[in-house]
């Protein structure tokens, strides 16, 4: 689908649906309880639908109510092989992957678009180093084997996820287990999350430093009825159209003191020179005097294809670094980000694992590729805010993959001129 975004400023307020990232995990918390759980959660994107798919294919009820899921948890593991459509969600396949040892699932994971080529080491090996099958046939990737308790070793520095799929899989073998983590963590945050899902199921470990005890023949306990908080990372766009705006975009449905680490927006804007106002209605962002700055990617890999459409808006240079992993995302993300910019008018150059943005505080607008990556689509609606002349934009239905109400949302801000 090729929509056509109208550039200039827009403004007016916006509420963010449910977090993907912390759904995910009170999904499968939900699906290994002993009681139904009512999870109240705003908007279904197709990531958050991957993981229903697969836990009932698990064995889970889950049904829909109004703005909530019901999830009824799995009880007989099912005898046959089980097909597991995981999209193209990655937190969907990292997670349950383990999961699935842990239950004894025989079933195959079936993976959309550039999933198959993401990586899975060395998870992969650790999983086959305690008992589990793992064969990959083209996109499908085929388990079997009872997951064993021992010790577990992951690096810090490859993927969260991979962290965060044991944690949820290790409470339920029949004997303990230890979990280290070598080396630098990136994306902690993401693992924080995990573990504040495992205490709201009231899953006791022990931690100490990097090192995880667990306790074995643990299922989680989640019952009643949890809300899940706003997305950050989809607020990002909204917040830095406010930074790009004289009026400015209010955003509701945020939690300031969230786990989710890409609540480090709100640092990254006030250091780029946007001005923020956190009040209980929502928060505020109005354009400053933008300026480029130097940014970390390592926490926030996230927020990189938008806070480089801002730094296109800055003056000045804005430097982005250690943002290596983006190639493995949807799309390579500092190649795709860098030709969105690069189509729109903008001046960037792409490094090994950064980007350096030569921000001019406008572009042009024309032709822009979401290259089927639902983080660069939106930051092409971004984007439109600094052009001077439209901009069309192909392939921005992918923006299904985590907010399907984008389009709707955006076309609810004023502002824009034909």
């Amino acid at each position: 689908m090729k929509r056509l975004l109208l550039p200039g400023e827009r403004s007016g307020e916006v509420r963010i649906p449910a977090s993907k990232s912390q759904a995910h995990r009170l999904l499968i918390c939900a699906a290994l309880s002993k009681e139904e759980t009512r999870i109240r959660c705003d908007g279904l994107s197709r990531d958050i639908l991957a993981t229903v798919a697969c836990l009932r294919a698990m064995g889970a009820e889950i049904r829909e109510e109004g703005d909530a899921l019901c999830v009824h948890p799995i009880g007989d593991i099912p005898a046959t092989e089980v097909q597991l459509s995981c999209g193209e969600s990655g937190s969907t396949l990292r997670f349950l992957l383990p999961v699935a040892g842990a239950l004894g699932i025989r079933g195959s994971f079936l993976r959309e678009g550039r999933l198959p080529e993401r990586p899975l080491a060395p998870l992969d090996r650790e999983l086959t180093a305690h008992g589990m099958e793992l064969r990959e046939e083209g996109s499908a990737l085929h388990v079997q084997g009872q997951l064993l308790p021992g010790a577990y070793r992951l690096p810090g520095n490859v993927s969260s996820q991979y962290i965060s799929g044991l944690l949820l899989a290790l409470p339920l073998l029949e004997g303990a287990s230890r979990l280290t983590v070598e080396g630098s963590i990136e994306s902690a945050a993401y693992i924080q999350m995990t573990e504040n899902a495992l205490k709201l199921s009231s899953v006791s470990y022990t931690k100490q430093d990097k090192h995880y005890c667990i306790a074995g023949g643990q299922r989680p306990a989640l019952r009643g009825e949890i809300m899940v908080e706003g997305d950050w990372s989809n607020a990002a766009f909204f917040l830095c159209m406010g930074a790009l705006s004289e009026k400015g975009v209010l955003v509701r449905g945020l939690d300031p003191a969230s786990s989710q680490g890409d609540r480090a927006v709100l640092e990254l804007l006030s250091r780029f020179g946007a001005e923020l106002q956190i009040g209980e209605d929502g928060i505020l962002v109005r354009k400053g005097a933008l300026r480029g700055i130097e940014i970390d990617a390592a926490p926030i890999p996230d927020l990189i294809p938008v806070l480089s459409v801002l730094a296109a808006g800055a003056q000045g240079d804005t430097v982005i670094r250690n943002a290596g992993r983006l190639r493995l995302k949807e799309s390579d993300r500092l190649k795709t980000t860098a030709e969105l910019l690069h189509s729109l008018g903008g001046s960037v150059e792409e490094l090994a694992d950064g980007l350096v943005i030569h921000g001019s505080g406008s572009l042009l607008g024309g032709e822009a590729e979401s290259f089927g990556d639902h983080r660069i689509a939106m930051s092409a609606a971004v984007a439109a805010c600094l052009c001077r002349e439209p901009a069309a934009l192909s392939g921005a239905e992918c923006v299904a993959k985590s907010y399907p109400r984008f389009w709707e949302d955006w076309d609810r801000l004023k502002g824009g001129q034909a």
